[in-house]
């Protein structure tokens, strides 16, 4: 009998994933992926189509086609206040997904410690693994503000730490990295010379005043820090999978070397396509932000008159809620309930910390949704109120 490798039995099914193809089989309500049910603005569809006509059906540069590495710089140049050159700075990479992954397996070698907040993206965890490393993880408090106790964080770091990685907004919590808490950060980088790895995909997604900081800008951080971004959520076009790296050209080297091996490249229509989003005027973010806010209080509304404890995110288009007052056994069952007795679907709070019992009270809801989306969301969850179920349903394997 041939085995697989090794390497395979770090993770197992996303768990998130899991949750989308079980809502759909039990037509349930997604709101478990983070991807928008209504449609991406119409010149990115017109951009695309045009790309396609155009005849950019072909491989482009590997490490991305000039003119959306171009229109990256400007970007980053204007809202993040970052100088990137986009001929030794810059690799685009089919999403965000692979840009972490490229990044890691370019940057850390085995045996490599990588620090990590959680809770966690649930790639995170397998990223680091994959690539030889080892995580090791600092909690954020799931309260108001979603503190971090700069003293762990510090008590993180040792003589094998290669990384830190860094995500704000933050998936999952919504939490908003203050610049404070970015400048402690950036002290411990600094100190003990660390790679910064942020994940930045929800930049434009703020909320309550709250302001995003790319850690790069800190003093003596643009040399230390690979940025990662994508136009899945600023444009509503999770499907295209074109996402970049921003880092020092001697990291952006090794980025492309390593991309170039594992993907070729991202879509060409949809690269040049994107150049469209990317040269949105300004107007077009505060918007973004202006319709996501008042997607989060339609759905914390909701939530709060189902009973449901929920935390406030400052970013990001997701909510962690405790339904530790629902009696069920633990986070897994409760979203089992949810999905195949209501017909919502949540992803269950444990698949985002390394130990699942962290996790066991809570679980993330999506609000990336329609109007039409949230009513019908509201109608189903109204039987739903807390002590009225009896614990119930089997503890997830990997509770």
């Amino acid at each position: 009998m041939i085995h697989t490798a090794a390497r395979v039995s770090v993770f197992t099914e996303s768990v998130i994933r899991e949750m989308t193809r079980l809502a759909a089989e039990h037509d349930g309500i997604n709101l478990a992926q983070g991807f928008p049910d209504f449609p991406a603005p119409p010149e990115l569809i017109e951009a695309a189509r045009r790309a396609l006509a155009d005849g950019h059906n072909q491989y482009a540069i590997t490490w991305g086609a000039p003119r959306l590495r171009r229109a990256i710089a400007e970007k980053v140049r204007w809202f993040n206040g970052l100088t990137a050159d986009p001929e030794r700075n810059i690799t685009v990479t089919c999403g965000a997904t692979e840009a972490m992954m490229a990044t890691l397996l370019a940057t850390v070698d085995p045996g490599d410690e990588v620090v990590v907040f959680e809770p966690f993206y649930e790639n995170y965890g397998p990223d680091a693994k994959l690539s030889g490393a080892v995580p090791k993880f600092v909690r954020i408090r799931l309260e108001p503000g979603f503190p971090f106790d700069p003293d762990e964080l510090g008590a993180a770091v040792g003589p094998r730490t290669k990384a830190i990685i860094v995500t704000t907004p933050h998936n999952p919590t919504g939490k908003v990295f203050t610049r404070a808490e970015l400048e402690s950060i950036a002290d411990l980088c600094r100190r003990h010379n660390l790679l910064a790895i942020t994940d930045e995909v929800y930049e434009h997604i703020v909320y309550d005043g709250a302001e995003h900081v790319s850690l790069a800008t800190l003093p003596g951080m643009a040399e230390r820090t690979v940025i990662v971004n994508s136009v899945s959520k600023s444009y509503s076009v999770t499907g295209w999978r074109v996402g970049w790296t921003i880092a020092p050209a001697p990291i952006a080297d090794a980025i492309r070397k390593v991309h170039d091996f594992l993907t070729v490249g991202a879509a060409a229509p949809l690269q040049e396509a994107a150049v469209t989003g990317l040269e949105f005027p300004r107007e077009y973010y505060a918007r973004l932000a202006d319709t996501y806010q008042r997607k989060r209080d339609t759905l914390l509304g909701i939530l709060d008159g189902a009973g449901v404890r929920c935390l406030r995110p400052a970013g990001a288009y997701y909510i962690m809620c405790d339904v530790s007052d629902f009696g069920f056994a633990d986070d897994y069952a409760f979203t089992m309930h949810l999905i195949k007795h209501v017909g919502v679907a949540p992803v269950p709070g444990s698949s985002f910390f390394h130990d699942p019992a962290h996790g066991k009270d809570y679980v993330r809801f999506a609000f990336p949704k329609r109007t039409e989306t949230f009513e019908q969301v509201r109608q189903r969850l109204a039987r739903l109120r807390p002590g009225t179920r009896a614990a119930a349903g089997a503890r997830h394997p990997g509770a």
